[in-house]
């Protein structure tokens, strides 16, 4: 969401750090060339975060004070807050943070909002803070990149200037999700309205990979999610990706009836973006009607609100384990380089954890583990010539640009 006191400007005086910043964005072209990076040893220095400040209902105050409550409470972190510069400063300033040395301001003269189409940020807004943000990803001048906006034009830029992954078809929305046993990792949560068997296949390694190294799961369970837990169940894409799955050196535990999701049975659920985001959206609704529901028998009467006085402790755990702020927001986990999208709504405490997550998935070089996991698991899909309409022409297709580019960058 942009600010209504932010007007465009052009940008003001640069300091020699931010003009190295700036300098290679301005010269580099739009169109991506295929990924084949091999994941680097992790440089002894902190972690350098990419952080859309103009992105989200309550941008920019909620995501500078955010930035802020990351470098007071977690170490080796850096953040470079990318947007309006007058506007962002001003936000510091309030906190006595406008000097800070672990803070930095990039310029961006414009920012997408949240109903714009992703076909704006890729064609008529290149000088926004996404587009900024995921270039300084590409050019390893950030190890990660965070934004609560637009969620359409992110994907769409990560997707055109990152690529995905050697291996990958499609990139997945990855969200963690409670159940009575920790956290679980659903994927896809709605990136992808469709998909074939090998691309829900990858969807298990790459969350496997994630569980093993982000939420601490040794050897994670993997769950297809189907309509009953007979091998037989599902659609011919579920029950061709049930074989592939059934065949990899994953620890996959078959079919996983929604039903069965919070009780912790799996550590990775893998579906179809339709479906996932449907899974998602009702699980986000209960919530809500949940803590109403409490909320009216606790303050209803005296009876209630004495109840609510011996069951708060309790209460306020729930809260913090149902609470989307807790974890950050989502992964678009399988992008050749790391992009977090966090909730349109997020506050302060939000992005602090967002940027928690993100400087742990850096460290833990879950995207390096995820291509040693499909080397490992080469003999049950050659990953080439899977797709029959690779990511880039989808992407194409998607905003528009189909038949604009001979070249062909399908995988």
């Amino acid at each position: 969401m942009i600010p209504r006191s932010w007007k465009q400007k052009r940008p003001s005086r640069l300091s020699e750090k931010e003009e190295s910043l700036t300098k290679p964005i301005e010269e580099e072209a739009l169109s991506p060339q295929p990924s084949d990076s091999i994941a680097e040893e992790p440089e002894n220095r902190p972690v350098r975060v990419a952080l859309d400040a103009m992105g989200g209902d309550n941008a920019p105050g909620a995501i500078v004070d955010g930035a802020i409550l990351g470098i007071k409470t977690i170490n080796d972190l850096e953040v470079i807050l990318i947007g309006d510069e007058e506007t962002i400063k001003t936000e510091l300033k309030k906190q006595d943070f406008d000097s800070h040395p672990a803070i930095s301001v990039l310029h961006a003269e414009e920012a997408i909002g949240m109903d714009e189409a992703p076909s704006v940020a890729l064609r008529k807004k290149k000088n926004s803070s996404i587009h900024i943000g995921i270039k300084l990803v590409k050019e390893k001048k950030a190890d990660v990149f965070i934004s609560a906006g637009n969620t359409g034009a992110v994907m769409a830029v990560a997707t055109v200037v990152l690529r995905t992954i050697e291996g990958i078809d499609r990139a997945a929305i990855a969200v963690p999700l409670p159940t009575s046993k920790g956290y679980m990792l659903m994927l896809d949560a709605g990136a992808n309205i469709s998909c074939k068997a090998a691309q829900l296949y990858q969807f298990g390694v790459m969350g496997a990979a994630y569980a093993r190294y982000m939420l601490g799961e040794s050897y994670p369970k993997v769950g297809l999610l189907s309509i009953g837990e007979e091998d037989i169940k599902g659609n011919v894409v579920t029950r061709e990706a049930f074989e592939m799955l059934n065949k990899s050196s994953l620890n996959f535990v078959g079919n996983t009836e929604a039903k069965l999701l919070y009780r912790g049975v799996a550590d990775v659920a893998v579906c179809e973006g339709f479906t996932g985001n449907i899974a998602l959206k009702i699980s986000e609704s209960i919530v809500e009607m949940i803590n109403s529901s409490l909320k009216e028998m606790f303050t209803q009467n005296l009876r209630g609100k004495l109840g609510y006085l011996f069951l708060r402790p309790s209460l306020e755990k729930f809260k913090k384990r149902m609470d989307h702020s807790e974890v950050g927001g989502a992964l678009l986990l399988g992008i050749d380089g790391a992009v977090f999208i966090s909730h349109g709504s997020s506050n302060a405490k939000s992005i602090k954890s967002a940027l928690s997550v993100a400087k742990k998935f850096v460290e833990e070089n879950v995207n390096g583990h995820i291509r040693e996991d499909l080397a490992k698991n080469m003999d049950i899909h050659d990953t080439k010539g899977s797709d029959d309409e690779g990511l880039w022409s989808q992407m194409k297709r998607k905003i528009g640009l189909a038949g604009s580019d001979e070249q062909d960058h399908s995988k």
